[in-house]
């Protein structure tokens, strides 16, 4: 084969427009409408050929278009106002800055096997990703310290498009990494910057992209490299693609090749944070270096290592988390073991809710929670399920207390909203909605803006909506070698006047997309009534191994084939962020029909709301919380069913009903204008209780909060003084462990009555006997609540026993009380726990908990 030689052709601008490369090299324009709109000022048709991807544009557009616009002073007006905020966005002081004083060495390292920044980086499948994509952004205008580590998917993602029989095929384009805002990481020699990760047969070289995210550094792993052997370059090859082995390729790859990146390019990270259990394995590369760096066993180092790390899990169901057979981690790991002073079974209990279990799979996000001090589900409901599904690894702690919290998901509402709702908040809330959109009191101010301009507002929006899917239509019918004529007729499909329902996810079976369709006859009903007509617009993706996904997917399609449906129900092909863009902006409803309580958070909802969109949804994830009954509507009351067909037809009955009965009313009766001043009152409700709280930048200070500054602050403790901390709480926790077994609780006394009144407060003393332990290594607690029908303690409350002298018996004496505030059946035990000043979880899975 002949020889390359590789070179790189840059576009060439003038000189009075060389800040266009700067402003196109950084992904803040995404959420930043004037940018947007200055690319398109460019060449509007252009600008959509690209997919909104202004580096490939700026290569593509004549000469002649860059000249004429080097020679507009309102185009340059244009291009200096927005360079201008750019450089503000950079160099303004963040509310991090203000809020950390103490945390200005801190640096976090945020690590998720996928980034939804844009559609013209399509490197992500779903809500993992767009979440990712906008904790990067809302870190960004907040001023966090923090880089995102990944990998760049040379197919990304796939492209989805129908057959005639509407059964999804999947094609997989290369991306072009020199057309999109990227570029190579190189070393101080001029050369690209590598990194190695060891793997059976051999080591796996590794380039660095670097994107730039506003102020953060999004960096990502790419194994297509020369050196490598083929099958080796195809790890960085498709995301969710292949079989287990790929995955815990790939995986491998984002956890220790992560690690290794960032120290290669000098990142002196403190706090690691692990977006779903994808990257789990970054804690025991951390860890290795650790030990082989700072001389630390490998329980030092795994003390280190959990107090700087944070944890978020995203799946609700236990079949959603990877799991590799023992034979796969040996063959992957078998190197690792020694190096982290560890045998077979001590590593593969890592991964093990039951280290007794041989048989027991390893699983990452098993890892990851025993390897964080932070980890929390997505949503208050998840938080709750996570709890009860990973109990088995403290299983001597009660579910409600086992150290899993929660952040409720939210998103960066400048990506989702539409220009020209912007500039309706612009002119009646003032720009401080865009600084700070987690203030509730700025979005009472939605209540200024008269009925007539948001509802012509909302009318407009719904209309572009309408314009794009009918061309998206007629590509897709054109595409599917439909004749000409027939495809036309695209152009007649929807109403722009009518009622939208919008359905875009991830066409997974337990979301339920065609819940709706249950009862043909009853939605043929609300479809074609001529007086209060509906449509619905149905888009997502099936996973390409997930044949059920794209069975729902084809009956959606034969619906809509159906004559009486052509014009009332469409699937879009190939769901992205651009066409989610257009669907969250202009559907009046957004319908979210998943089975309690498989969905973790979702998070499209809520980007319907700051665009007028309403949400019809089972109470599951975040609308559990959002709900408040006049800000949209509930499917149920928050049942959960163990036949799933009685409860799809219960539930589609509750939306049918809904939709009859209160959605319609509220949006047809209109006023003598014409305005339904009923649906929007819903709208205000939705916008003033929802986007002041189920936004990006409010999830991103809760973080800050509750994690990143509480584990920065764990590095500076634990790395003091060469490890001291670290080291002593180790050997504590071994010490603690080997003398357990001589703490007992004798005698509890119930000082007072048994029927008591409420007001009164009962005393109860303990004698425990810590036998070669001491009272500075224990605590001791009195644990109190209502008593179930079983005469269990339902979601009990633990209160610290003060420790008195000893007795005579040489056992220590403990008292606690507790004031009794309301009526019922109580009871209480008492229990003991291993404690330490610098531990930085109550509950470690590794030590002993001793009850009554």
């Amino acid at each position: 084969m002949a020889t390359i030689h590789k070179f790189q052709v840059l576009p060439y601008l003038p000189e009075k427009l060389k800040s266009l490369m700067k402003i196109a090299s950084n992904m803040w324009w995404v959420w930043n409408f004037e940018a947007i709109e200055l690319f398109r000022r460019i060449d509007v048709e252009l600008w959509r050929e690209v997919r909104h991807n202004p580096i490939r544009m700026l290569g593509l557009v004549p000469q002649r278009v860059l000249d004429e616009a080097a020679e507009s002073e309102s185009f340059l007006a244009h291009l200096e106002r927005v360079e201008r905020e750019l450089d503000l966005h950079l160099a303004r002081r963040s509310w991090f800055e203000e809020s950390f004083p103490d945390c200005g060495d801190a640096r976090i390292a945020y690590f998720s096997a996928e980034f939804g920044i844009h559609e013209c980086l399509p490197m992500y499948s779903g809500g993992l990703g767009v979440l990712a994509g906008d904790h990067l952004k809302s870190s960004s205008e907040l001023g966090l310290p923090l880089v995102g580590v990944g990998l760049m998917y040379r197919f990304g993602y796939f492209r989805q498009y129908l057959n005639k029989d509407g059964w999804q095929q999947e094609i997989y384009s290369e991306i072009d990494f020199h057309n999109i805002p990227a570029s190579l990481v190189f070393s101080q020699d001029g050369r690209p910057l590598m990194i190695s990760v060891e793997y059976p047969n051999g080591p796996v070289f590794a380039q660095i992209w670097k994107i730039q995210v506003g102020r953060i550094e999004l960096f990502l792993l790419d194994a297509n490299v020369d050196v490598n052997r083929q099958e080796d370059r195809s790890i960085t090859e498709q995301l969710y693609g292949g079989d287990d082995e790929m995955r815990i390729r790939q995986e491998i790859m984002i956890g220790i090749g992560g690690v290794r990146a960032l120290r290669a390019m000098n990142k002196r990270i403190s706090v690691y944070h692990m977006n779903e259990g994808h990257a789990a394995f970054l804690a025991l590369e951390r860890a290795r270096l650790a030990m082989e760096e700072q001389g630390l066993t490998f329980a030092e180092a795994s003390e280190f290592v959990t107090a700087t790390s944070v944890f978020t899990t995203h799946t609700p169901v236990p079949a959603g988390n990877d799991r590799f057979e023992p034979s796969l981690i040996e063959t992957y790991f078998s190197h690792y073991f020694g190096r982290l002073g560890l045998t077979e079974e001590q590593f593969l209990s890592l991964g093990r809710e039951n280290v007794e279990d041989r048989k027991e799979p390893f699983c990452m996000t098993v890892l990851a929670l025993k390897m964080a001090a932070g980890c929390n589900g997505v949503s208050k409901l998840h938080g709750k399920v996570s709890r009860a599904m990973w109990n088995r690894i403290w299983p001597t702690v009660p579910v409600h207390e086992i150290p899993v919290g929660h952040i409720t998901n939210g998103v960066q509402i400048l990506s989702w909203t539409s220009d020209e709702m912007m500039r309706l908040f612009n002119r009646y809330m003032g720009p401080r909605w865009i600084d700070n959109p987690a203030d509730d009191t700025i979005w009472k101010n939605i209540d200024l803006i008269p009925d007539s301009e948001l509802w012509r507002c909302r009318e407009r929006i719904r209309e572009h909506l309408v314009t794009f899917a009918r061309n998206r239509l007629r590509e897709q019918l054109l595409a599917r070698g439909m004749p000409m004529k027939l495809a036309e007729r695209a152009n007649s499909v929807l109403d722009p006047e009518a009622l939208t329902i919008g359905f875009s996810r991830r066409f997974a079976t337990y979301k339920r997309a065609t819940l709706i369709l249950r009862n043909i006859d009853r939605l043929e009903r609300l479809l074609l009534d001529k007086e209060r007509p509906m449509q619905i617009i149905f888009a997502g993706k099936a996973h390409p191994r997930d044949n059920m996904g794209k069975e729902l997917i084809k009956h959606i399609v034969h619906i809509a084939n159906e004559e009486r449906f052509r014009d009332k129900v469409l699937f879009l092909e190939d769901y992205d962020i651009n066409l989610a863009r257009y669907l969250v902006q202009g559907v009046d409803v957004w319908l979210n029909t998943p089975v309690r309580p498989k969905e973790a958070s979702g998070t499209s909802g809520m980007k319907a709301v700051p665009n007028g969109g309403v949400n019809i949804s089972i109470l599951d994830g975040w609308w559990d919380e959002a709900y408040n009954a006049d800000n949209g509507w509930a499917i149920g009351k928050g049942e959960e069913y163990d036949d799933q067909g009685y409860q799809d037809e219960v539930e589609s009955l509750s939306l049918y009903n809904i939709l009859e009965s209160e959605v319609k009313p509220a949006f047809y009766n209109r006023g003598v204008d014409g305005i339904p001043r009923e649906w929007l009152k819903i709208i205000r409700e939705s916008m003033k209780t929802i986007c002041s709280h189920f936004n990006m930048n409010r999830m991103v200070k809760d973080y800050s909060n509750m994690y990143y500054s509480q584990a920065h602050k764990h590095h500076l403790r634990f790395s003091d003084e060469r490890f001291a901390v670290t080291r002593e709480v180790s050997r504590w926790k071994t010490e603690v462990a080997k003398k357990w077994d001589g703490i007992s609780i004798g005698s509890v006394d119930f000082q007072g009555d048994r029927v008591i009144t409420v007001g009164s407060k009962i005393v109860v003393k303990a004698e425990i006997c810590l036998g070669e332990l001491t009272p500075d290594d224990v605590l001791a607690e009195l644990y109190f609540g209502a008593l179930n029908s079983k005469d269990e303690i339902v979601e009990g409350v633990a209160l610290p026993m003060i420790q008195m002298d000893k007795n005579d018996r040489g056992n220590f004496v403990y008292v606690g009380s507790v004031l009794c505030l309301i009526s019922g059946q109580f009871g209480f035990t008492v229990r003991v726990l291993p404690h330490h000043e610098h531990n930085v979880r109550k509950f470690d899975p590794r030590l002993p908990l001793t009850w009554q």
